[in-house]
């Protein structure tokens, strides 16, 4: 319990509260179980204070010193510490619920079964801290420095990671619902048994271990855009892939009408394009979403540079189509080995494009395509 004297200067105001800790500081200050709700103490020295049970909710803390002291199981719910001081400080069992700790120094605070639903962290530093089984629902840790915490147990759904630092972290058996993760590096975060799970649902949860799987199979699973994007990526993106001038628009017209009228999405990379030179990762990148890809050899450019990118690599159809009367590339004959290289279609214009692609391009390309992963 509280000493009434220490919580009596305490009232006071801030001036008179550092003058008494300056002629007294062997004395630990204990306001155990205060209620202090709604305070206005900023810039407060509490370093090493006795704050357990303390009610702190809607207080002003923004700069205050709070090194080392003791905030278990205080309420601490919209309490503003912004820019505070809170290293080595614990704060087991506290609920920060709709707390502002933006910029506030949390280096190795204990947070272990904190509650910080709701709560802004943004720009805070929280480097070794400890926040085992702690709850952030819909908590925002924007910018914020999460190197080597402990997150295990943690709840996190719905929680806010946009350029989060979690270099060396640890967040195993977390929940992840909902979390969002944006430009954040995992390469060293320890990350396993990340549930998902709905909890009006009866179907049983879902546990990955990798925080952006974990984002993207939730996404997957709740939002039915996400799911016709996919399906379309996977079973109707088709890439065209040549050099179409202003001059052969008409081609290029004639191929993307073809293809929607067969319910597929054509993506085109076009080397007429200006800064179209070395763009071998692009052309990877989408080779990777295409059901097959239709390389129109006219005008070769960058073509024979396409295909080496692309045939040895990945077991995507290719398609090659050229215009009546034009020869393919010298180089085009190197590539003819390749299995998912289908045979050339010649066309004599867009119109007769437009009406063989069907039999001369879609049928054979879907009679090759077979079961099976691709590589790249």
């Amino acid at each position: 319990m509280a000493k009434k004297q220490h919580v009596d200067i305490l009232k006071q105001g801030v001036k008179k509260w550092d003058q008494w800790r300056k002629k007294h500081p062997d004395i630990r200050p204990d306001l155990g179980g205060a209620n202090l709700s709604r305070a206005d103490l900023s810039d407060v020295g509490l370093w090493g204070a006795n704050l357990r049970g303390a009610d702190l909710s809607d207080a002003t803390l923004s700069r205050a010193d709070f090194r080392r002291a003791d905030l278990s199981d205080a309420t601490l719910r919209k309490a503003d510490f912004r820019k505070a001081l809170l290293s080595d400080a614990y704060f087991s069992r506290a609920n920060l619920s709709g707390a502002n700790l933006s910029g506030a120094y949390l280096k190795d605070a204990n947070l272990i079964d904190a509650t910080l639903n709701d709560a802004t962290l943004r720009g805070a530093d929280l480097r070794g801290a400890i926040l085992r089984k702690a709850t952030l629902i819909d908590a925002d840790l924007r910018g914020a420095d999460l190197s080597g915490a402990d997150l295990s147990g943690a709840d996190l759904r719905f929680a806010i990671f946009i350029q989060t630092h979690l270099h060396k972290a640890t967040l195993t058996n977390c929940r992840v619902d909902g979390i969002a993760i944006w430009d954040v590096d995992v390469a060293e975060v320890a990350q396993s048994g990340l549930v998902i799970a709905d909890p009006s649902s009866k179907q049983p949860s879902i546990a990955v271990d990798n925080l952006k799987m974990a984002q993207f199979i939730y996404l997957f699973l709740n939002n039915k855009e996400i799911r016709e994007v996919i399906d379309t990526i996977t079973s109707k993106v088709v890439l065209i892939v040549g050099r179409f001038t202003s001059e052969r628009k008409a081609v290029l017209e004639a191929l993307k009408e073809a293809l929607r009228t067969h319910n597929y999405a054509p993506i085109l990379f076009n080397f007429a394009e200006p800064g179209s030179g070395d763009c071998t990762e692009t052309v990877r990148t989408l080779a990777r979403l295409a059901r097959f890809i239709i390389v129109d050899l006219t005008e070769p450019s960058s073509i024979p540079q396409t295909l080496q990118t692309i045939l040895p690599t990945f077991t995507v159809p290719v398609h090659p189509v050229l215009f009546e009367g034009k020869r393919e590339d010298a180089l085009f004959a190197d590539f003819k080995t390749y299995p998912y290289l289908l045979p050339i279609h010649h066309y004599t214009d867009p119109a007769h494009l437009l009406a063989s692609l069907q039999e001369h391009v879609i049928a054979p390309v879907e009679h090759s395509i077979k079961p099976g992963t691709r590589e790249g």
